[in-house]
């Protein structure tokens, strides 16, 4: 059954999800599906998981919300948790990830205005996927996601993803650039991963210009690419992080992390939130955090990934429609030579749930407590799909 209440934002769907436990969901008729997509690299602990759902019953017998106007001692134990992890000194909680790229947006232009720069100017990257408020759907490198929301937000500048060279001729040329903005991988944008010092190159270009390293890592932090954060595999530090999606293992939460002096720009005033870094969305983010911790479920991604990609790459080596195989940890994409969308009725008729992005890439995101079986069991579903279609 359906609702006409509801916006149509999201097309027509097929399923009715009721039920979740590990890495396996149920729908309304009762048939079980193995979840290769976790929320859209949401739930990395899987669904029910004990110790987030012990942390949310326990937060909400006691106190649900009080206003940012009090200390909370959830939201300060996960901040020191998350300063520890980073390296980073300072963070704002938020309730997406769209608002804490707002957050960064505005560090940004908070360092601009500090220099005197008039119009602060965001270097941001084709493809990229930032978000759907004006501000980050701006930065987004989606012209879809652009129509209709026009005039845009100024104090942006595009340039390929990937390109150290155009990001430097942009600088040169233009004096109000003040940061950088990149997915250190982008996800929406078809699991596109950059060359292997391209992080570094940023790095050292930022530190040159006086430009500000923002990092979105909505997607990639939270153990999903083999290290906690993504940039920890690079060794270099941003100056700005974000994060959201697995923090809080499906419950509403977003992080933006800096550090050294830009963790002063922000002063009272500046910006806020009513529900941000509440105590139930702290607690079951701290759970969460300290459970990828102490289970290791980090470094289970980064070898569990590998075992994935060798075995796709295995099962689909003489299939044509193949493109590429690549990934980071359990962030894998499966590029075709023509649009696939299809494939995810298809995948969920078999009971398998997955997602095309970029019209042509399928994008596996599994929670990071996937099983060697379940491993398997997504390989067997999913390479004889691709094959035949």
């Amino acid at each position: 059954m359906t609702s006409n209440a509801l916006m149509n934002t999201y097309g027509q769907r097929a399923l009715t999800l009721v039920k979740g436990e590990g890495a396996y969901v149920w729908d309304d008729q009762g048939k079980k599906y193995l979840d290769a997509l976790a929320g859209i690299a949401v739930c990395g602990l899987g669904h029910a998981h004990p110790a987030v759902t012990a942390a949310i019953t326990n937060q909400a017998q006691t106190l649900v919300h009080c206003s940012n106007l009090y200390n909370i001692s959830a939201q300060e134990a996960l901040a020191d948790k998350l300063s520890d992890l980073s390296g980073m000194s300072n963070m704002f909680f938020s309730n997406s990830g769209a608002e804490a790229n707002e957050a960064a947006i505005k560090i940004a232009r908070l360092h601009g205005h500090a220099k005197g720069v008039e119009l602060p100017t965001i270097i941001v990257t084709e493809q990229a996927f930032h978000g759907r408020t004006l501000a980050t759907l701006t930065a987004t490198g989606n012209r879809k996601v652009h129509a209709g929301f026009e005039p845009l937000v100024r104090g942006f500048s595009r340039a390929p993803f990937n390109d150290i060279d155009a990001i430097q001729a942009i600088g040169e040329n233009n004096p109000n650039i003040v940061a950088v903005l990149v997915e250190p991988i982008q996800g929406e944008g078809g699991i596109n991963i950059p060359a292997p010092d391209f992080l570094q190159q940023l790095r050292v270009l930022c530190d040159t210009k006086g430009w500000l390293l923002m990092l979105d890592e909505i997607q990639t932090a939270n153990g999903r690419t083999g290290t906690f954060f993504h940039y920890q595999q690079h060794n270099i530090l941003p100056d700005v992080v974000t994060i959201a999606k697995g923090l809080g293992n499906g419950v509403p939460i977003g992080a933006c992390l800096t550090h050294g002096s830009t963790s002063q720009l922000m002063r009272p005033g500046n910006h806020g939130s009513t529900f941000g870094g509440n105590p139930v969305a702290c607690a079951a983010a701290l759970a969460t955090v300290e459970t990828i911790e102490s289970e290791n479920l980090a470094l289970r991604a980064s070898e569990l990934g590998s075992q994935l990609l060798q075995a796709f790459n295995t099962a689909l080596a003489n299939c044509s429609t193949v493109k590429d195989i690549r990934g980071s940890g359990l962030m894998i994409g499966i590029e075709l030579s023509k649009p696939c969308a299809a494939l995810v009725a298809e995948a969920a008729d078999k009971g398998l749930l997955i997602n095309v992005t970029a019209g042509n890439v399928i994008r596996l995101l599994p929670p990071l407590i996937f099983s060697d079986e379940q491993a398997e069991q997504l390989v067997n579903i999913l390479a004889p799909l691709i094959k035949a279609f």
